[in-house]
């Protein structure tokens, strides 16, 4: 699908996201070794969370429900079954990662594949220590799913990360209630504790040291009544574009603010950004809360170190909105971006120059001067859901009507995303 995109005079309005993609994912997966029913209330509408749906209920488990509600009715650490089929992710890394450290851990062999994208995404960040803890894993070409997974009794392990990445650290975590013992991950630097907030309020035994995170083997987890925060990862591309147009006034309720993801209003905020939390509160661990953002003129700035694995996901957009910076953007340290769902260093870079953008290519980031201008263009999303969408704020700001092809893959995280641009934008966007 091909979407043409007007420049817009001003955004204003009200941004409702859909569930945070990141809980969503690990609610479902605990509230299925839980024991009784978790009621999840505004789970995400993405592709990629429903791929985790699909996976619990081939491993035997009822999901009832359908929209954002969901009741999944959870049969305690031994009661997956055995699937008649292989496990289809699609495109999730999050599924395929976090849920195999469950796998690793079952009395059976499964089989867990994906789509075209997820099939060259690198596995072996989960395979090693999986494998440390006694699994077999077999993958194609050593590293590349369909990962063939003989699990069973396993053993704790004390594991430093080489490289920060939540969905690893998920990934043992999990397997480590399976074991006997106490299992520990240590990461370099702080990535997103969604998991740690997700497993105390299920019953599990954590403790969280700086950086060394402990679980305790064979928990009793129960189910409970869970609310999904709204995605802050989908609401990054409202804020971007609200900061890139002039007049623009939105207001994002509803909003999760966990303090290992909102670095994102952090480094906005320290460019110059107005932005405002007029309320704030908890809900099942997770901070929640508005957020209101005006357009302002931005000094720019540089992602490195850990802020690069805080800001991972939001730097496509990140990229688009230093153009217009005083600045300009520095990403460094970002070399995982060319294993996402696309080489995202390269499509960046790639629909960037197609807009006029100057910018530099490097292998572990990327350069973008500021003050430049974007010119109406073509664009590919090149099947990422995340450059879909972040060229369709460039394209807002662009002196001309913009066409964006495979538009449909922001459906991945985000399905009223085009609908809701339009609303805010008042600059419906046409497809054909």
């Amino acid at each position: 699908m091909t979407r043409k995109i007007s420049p817009a005079p001003a955004l204003s309005g009200a941004v409702h996201l859909p569930g945070d993609k990141s809980i969503s994912h690990r609610y479902a997966m605990i509230a299925s070794i839980a024991e009784g029913p978790t009621r999840i209330s505004n789970y995400s509408t993405g592709a990629d969370c429903h791929s985790t749906l699909g996976c619990v209920r081939a491993l035997g488990i009822e999901v009832t429900g359908a929209g954002t509600q969901f009741v999944i009715h959870g049969r305690g650490l031994d009661g997956l079954r055995r699937p008649a089929a292989d496990l289809d992710a699609g495109n999730s890394g999050s599924t395929i990662r976090m849920l195999s450290g469950i796998l690793a851990a079952q009395p059976f062999p499964t089989r867990i594949f994906g789509d075209e994208s997820l099939s060259a995404r690198p596995m072996r960040r989960v395979m090693q220590p999986l494998a440390e803890m006694g699994a077999l894993i077999r993958a194609r070409d050593g590293k590349f799913p369909p990962l063939e997974i003989h699990g069973g009794h396993l053993r704790p392990i004390d594991y430093a990360m080489p490289v920060a990445s939540a969905q690893v650290k998920t990934c043992v975590l999990f397997a480590g209630l399976y074991a006997d013992g106490e299992t520990s991950v240590t990461e370099p630097a702080r990535s997103r504790d969604h998991t740690e907030i997700a497993l105390r309020e299920f019953g599990a035994s954590l403790r969280v040291e700086g950086r060394r995170i402990s679980v305790a083997g064979r928990p009793k987890l129960e189910g409970r009544d869970v609310t999904v925060p709204g995605d802050l990862s989908s609401a990054a591309f409202f804020l971007a574009a609200a900061l890139l147009v002039p007049g623009s006034s939105l207001s994002i309720p509803g909003a999760g603010l966990n303090p290992t993801r909102s670095a994102l209003l952090d480094f906005l905020r320290g460019m110059g950004a107005h932005i405002r939390l007029p309320h704030v509160e908890s809900h099942n661990g997770e901070l929640v809360g508005e957020i209101l953002v005006e357009y302002s003129l931005l000094t720019g700035g540089a992602i490195e170190g850990g802020l690069t694995a805080a800001l991972i996901d939001e730097i496509p957009v990140l990229a688009v909105l230093g153009a217009a910076t005083r600045e300009g953007l520095v990403v460094k340290d970002a070399a995982e971006l060319r294993v996402k769902e696309t080489d995202r260093i390269r499509t960046v870079c790639e629909n960037l120059r197609r807009m006029g953008i100057e910018t530099e290519e490097r292998p572990d980031g990327l350069v973008v001067p500021g003050q430049q201008r974007f010119h109406a263009a073509r664009m590919d999303s090149f099947g990422d859901h995340r450059i879909a969408m972040a060229f369709a704020v460039a394209a807002l700001a662009a002196d001309g009507e913009s066409e964006i092809h495979g538009a449909e893959a922001a459906s991945v995280s985000f399905p009223q995303f085009w609908d809701t641009l339009a609303a805010v934008s008042g600059r419906p966007a046409s497809s054909r």
